[in-house]
């Protein structure tokens, strides 16, 4: 399978090429050229699997023919090993047809690890097969970060860059990232937004010539081996409340729009979903847009709930996309119109195929709030604020009927102890209880937001060869 470009103008890649080099040198997102579908009985069939097996059956269409393929089981054994629960994504249920997905029991106890566990191990082994370096850059509005110090900390063929905004993340979330004390990792706290933070390396993998000097690869759900490690977990989900045989709605809180797109992609490999519920905090640019028909991102806001403090989501390309029918033309005249203007506005066609598919909900700080102490009150079960999110914008769907609800928890209460305890009196659990220890050194470089200041930074703690080289020259 090969894997194009949302904008048009670059040449299609391998999943392995696409892989490590995440963005596309037009600017554009990878996608692959046409999407595998899974007949009901294969879907059917997942049930009773082990989650790597099942992970190896839904990636496996992605990877035919690439050298990844060889790679798939071990990487997935070796990904969900280290996690804290036998099921890796277990179900919970908190009502009547209503779920909550737990996909916090991973090493850094985020969703991220689900994905950025295999991606690494899938860099690591392309880049040991090529004899080559890469230099991984990314952006984290906090579970990003700390997943991908996790899983690339320590790799000799991987030099990690991670940039959060200063002083917008949790404690927990800096800790976890700020702590690491490999030489492959480096922390930059960025003196902006997390909105800046992608933009500055937007604008670093723009750099053709420092992209090749320093073999830049991204970790963001802009790479599409974020996106189809996240896949599975829908498909697992769904066949576990009956899937093929009934359909199933999932309700995703969102920043990047990475997670929800992956239950897009799922719904185009077969899977029967009948609804993507978009729940965002005050950051409701994806709102707005459903409602009005114009993508309009603002000013970010600071929410208890970090992780979502976004307002211009990479990943809308994609289903942008797909709903301009793959016309890559299309794509560039609203993304020329957004870097212009600031906006662009969809067709009354356009948008009502995406309210076919999608709802889209934002929830204040107070509805945060009362949702956490009110699952708990109900069921006894603490979340955090972005699952809270999730739950409360799930409520806003009264008409599905009987169709399960899945609400797609990211994060563990324990990353965000004071929004996850509130005043109910009630406390989760320390994050050392969960399965990990937070140590108290601290490796962090503060920034301005300019993209020259972390450039430099970047190509003067880089192990590249070909800086080396050049240094030597």
């Amino acid at each position: 399978m090969k894997f194009i470009s949302t904008r048009g103008e670059a040449p299609a890649l391998s999943f392995e090429d696409a892989l490590l080099a995440a963005l596309a040198p037009d600017g554009g997102l990878f996608m692959p050229e046409a999407w595998p579908r899974l007949e009901p009985d294969e879907i059917a069939a997942l049930a009773g699997l082990d989650y790597a097996d099942a992970a190896d059956l839904i990636m496996s269409p992605f990877l035919a023919g690439d050298p990844c393929q060889d790679d798939l089981q071990s990487v997935l054994a070796e990904a969900y090993d280290a996690f804290h629960h036998p099921a890796v994504a277990p179900l919970s249920q908190i009502g009547p047809n209503a779920f909550i997905l737990e996909l916090f029991h991973g090493p850094t106890l985020a969703f991220k690890d689900l994905a950025m566990q295999v991606v690494s191990r899938f860099m690591n082994r392309a880049l040991l097969r090529r004899g080559g370096h890469a230099t991984v850059v990314g952006a984290t509005s906090g579970d990003t970060g700390a997943a991908a110090i996790e899983a690339f900390r320590g790799l000799d063929a991987i030099d990690v860059f991670i940039l959060h905004p200063k002083g917008r993340i949790s404690d927990v979330q800096r800790r976890q990232m700020t702590t690491a004390t490999e030489a492959n990792v480096h922390n930059i706290a960025v003196e902006g937004t997390f909105d800046d933070c992608q933009a500055i390396v937007k604008a670093l993998f723009a750099d053709r010539p420092l992209c090749g000097r320093l073999g830049l690869t991204g970790i963001n759900s802009i790479n599409f081996g974020r996106i189809l490690a996240q896949v599975p977990y829908y498909f697992t989900a769904a066949v576990s409340l009956g899937a093929p045989h009934r359909p199933v709605a999932f309700t995703v809180p969102t920043g990047n729009f990475g997670d929800i797109f992956a239950g897009y992609a799922a719904r185009a490999m077969g899977l029967p979903v009948s609804r993507l519920v978009i729940a965002t905090n005050l950051n409701d640019s994806l709102p707005r847009a459903f409602a009005s028909g114009i993508y309009e991102p603002q000013g970010v806001v600071a929410t208890s709930s970090p992780s979502m403090d976004i307002q211009l989501a990479s990943n809308f390309e994609r289903l942008l996309f797909e709903l301009a029918g793959r016309d890559a033309v299309r794509v560039r005249v609203w993304m020329d119109e957004l870097r212009a203007t600031g906006a662009f506005r969809l067709s009354q066609g356009e948008l009502g195929q995406l309210r076919d598919l999608f709802g889209a909900h934002s929830v204040g700080e107070h509805e945060t709030e009362m949702t956490i102490r009110g699952v708990f009150e109900e069921t006894g079960m603490l979340i955090d604020p972005h699952t809270a999110v999730g739950v409360a914008a799930s409520a806003q769907e009264s008409d599905r009927g009987i169709t399960p609800m899945v609400v797609l928890s990211t994060a563990h209460p324990a990353k965000f102890p004071d929004a996850s305890s509130g005043r109910r009196g009630a406390c989760p659990s320390s994050p050392s209880a969960c399965g990990f220890a937070l140590a108290s050194t601290k490796r962090c470089t503060v920034l301005p937001s300019d993209v020259a200041a972390v450039a430099e930074f970047i190509v003067g703690h880089s192990r590249a060869e070909p800086v080396r080289a050049e240094a030597g020259a």
